[in-house]
C-alpha cells in the first residue's frame, strides 16, 4: 500500500498580509487535507535540518550538510563546511543577503584567489559546482551556523556563526569580504552592472557520517539537498513531476516541494498564489481522492512556516471526519 509524506515550507504565509494574500485562491482540497487530520506544533528547524532528520542523518551541532553535499558533488571524506557565495549588502544597520551563480571560469578563479590568500592556515577552499563552495577542514569548528535558505532576502547579523569558535570566523569572514571586495572579477562584474560576489556563506559543517537511511521507498523533489541525502541513502530520485498520481507505485514517498519559498524570496506574491492554485489542482486533489477511494493509506504533511512546523496526519477514516471543519487558509498564519 502507498503512503505519502509531504514536506512544503511556506504554505503559510506572514499574518500581516496573510488574509490579502490568500484572497481569491480556491482551495478546497487542500483546505480539507489540513482540517480533517491530527495536527500538532513542532519545533521551527530549517528545511535542511528537518531533511537530515528525515533521512535518520546527525552532525555533532549542525546539521550535517556539507559532507553530504561534497559527496554528491565528487568531494573526498574528511570535515567540510560550505562556503557557497553570496552578496551582502550593507545599509545602515543591516547586512541583506543574495544567493549569487557565478560562472564555472569566476568560480574558479575566486577559488584560487582565495587559496592563494589562506595557504598555510589549515584552510582549503573547493568549487566543484558553480554555486556550491567548500572549505575543507582537519578538525570540526565549534560553531553553529545558519543555512543561507533562512536569510536570504534579510539580515545577516544575527545569523552569523555561533559559538565557542566564533569570533575566530567571523575574522574569516571580514578578511574574505576585503579580499574579494577588490578582486578583478568583481570590478568586472560591477562594471557590467552584475552584484559583487563580496563574501561566502558558511553551514552545515560535519565530518564523515554514516549513510542516510532508507526510510523511503521513492524521493520526488525539486530541491537539491533533498537529491543529494536520497543518493547517498541510494533510494531513487525524480525532479517532482506537475501531477501527483497514484499509479507511481506501492511504498512511502517523499515528497519535497519548495516552489512557494522561491517565490516568497522573489518578493513574487503572484506566482506564489498561482504556484499554490495549480498545487491545489494537480497535488492536492489527487491526494485527496486517493485517500477517499483507499488507494492512499496515510498521508504525512510537514508545514514549515514562522511558528514552526505543522505536522498534519491524515488516513482514510478521517477524511469523512466532517465534525472537523476545514478552516480557510490564511487562518494557520495566525497561531
Amino acid at each position: 500500500m502507498k503512503s505519502v509524506h509531504l514536506v512544503i515550507p511556506d504554505l503559510f504565509l506572514p499574518k500581516d498580509f496573510a488574509a490579502e494574500g490568500c484572497r481569491g485562491l480556491s482551495l478546497p482540497a487542500l483546505e480539507k487535507l489540513l482540517g480533517r487530520g491530527h495536527s500538532e506544533i513542532q519545533e521551527a528547524v530549517p528545511l535542511e535540518n528537518l531533511l537530515c532528520e528525515l533521512f535518520g542523518v546527525s552532525g555533532q551541532g549542525d546539521a550535517p550538510v556539507a559532507p553530504i553535499s561534497a559527496a554528491f558533488d565528487g568531494l573526498g571524506d574528511g570535515c567540510w563546511l560550505r562556503a557557497d557565495p553570496v552578496h551582502l549588502n550593507f545599509q545602515r544597520n543591516q547586512m541583506l543577503l543574495a544567493s549569487m551563480q557565478p560562472s564555472g571560469e569566476e568560480a574558479a578563479q575566486f577559488c584560487a584567489s582565495l587559496n592563494a590568500h589562506f595557504a598555510g592556515q589549515d584552510i582549503e577552499f573547493f568549487v566543484p559546482h558553480p554555486q556550491r563552495w567548500y572549505v575543507r577542514l582537519d578538525k570540526l569548528p565549534r560553531i553553529r551556523t545558519t543555512p543561507p535558505s533562512e536569510v536570504l532576502g534579510g539580515n545577516v547579523r544575527n545569523a552569523l556563526p555561533a559559538g565557542e569558535d566564533a569570533a575566530h570566523w567571523h575574522q574569516l569572514f571580514n578578511e574574505i569580504q576585503m579580499l574579494l571586495f577588490a578582486h578583478p572579477l568583481n570590478r568586472a562584474r560591477e562594471e557590467r552592472g552584475d552584484l559583487m560576489i563580496n563574501s561566502v556563506w558558511f553551514w552545515g559543517g560535519g565530518c564523515v557520517i554514516s549513510p542516510p537511511r532508507r526510510n523511503y521507498l521513492s524521493v520526488h523533489s525539486d530541491e537539491v539537498h533533498t537529491e543529494m541525502l536520497a543518493a547517498a541513502a541510494g533510494i531513487p530520485f525524480t525532479k517532482l513531476s506537475e501531477q501527483w498520481s497514484e499509479s507511481a507505485g506501492d511504498g512511502k514517498q517523499l515528497l519535497v516541494w519548495t516552489g512557494l519559498s522561491s517565490s516568497l524570496q522573489r518578493g513574487d506574491l503572484a506566482a506564489w498564489q498561482t504556484d499554490l492554485q495549480d498545487f491545489e489542482i494537480n497535488y492536492a486533489q489527487p491526494i485527496w481522492q486517493a485517500l477517499l477511494r483507499g488507494k492512499l493509506v496515510q498521508l504525512q504533511l510537514d508545514i514549515l512556516c514562522g511558528y514552526g512546523i505543522r505536522r498534519v496526519q491524515l488516513k482514510r477514516g478521517d477524511t469523512w471526519a466532517f465534525w472537523r471543519c476545514a478552516s480557510p487558509l490564511a487562518r494557520y498564519s495566525i497561531v
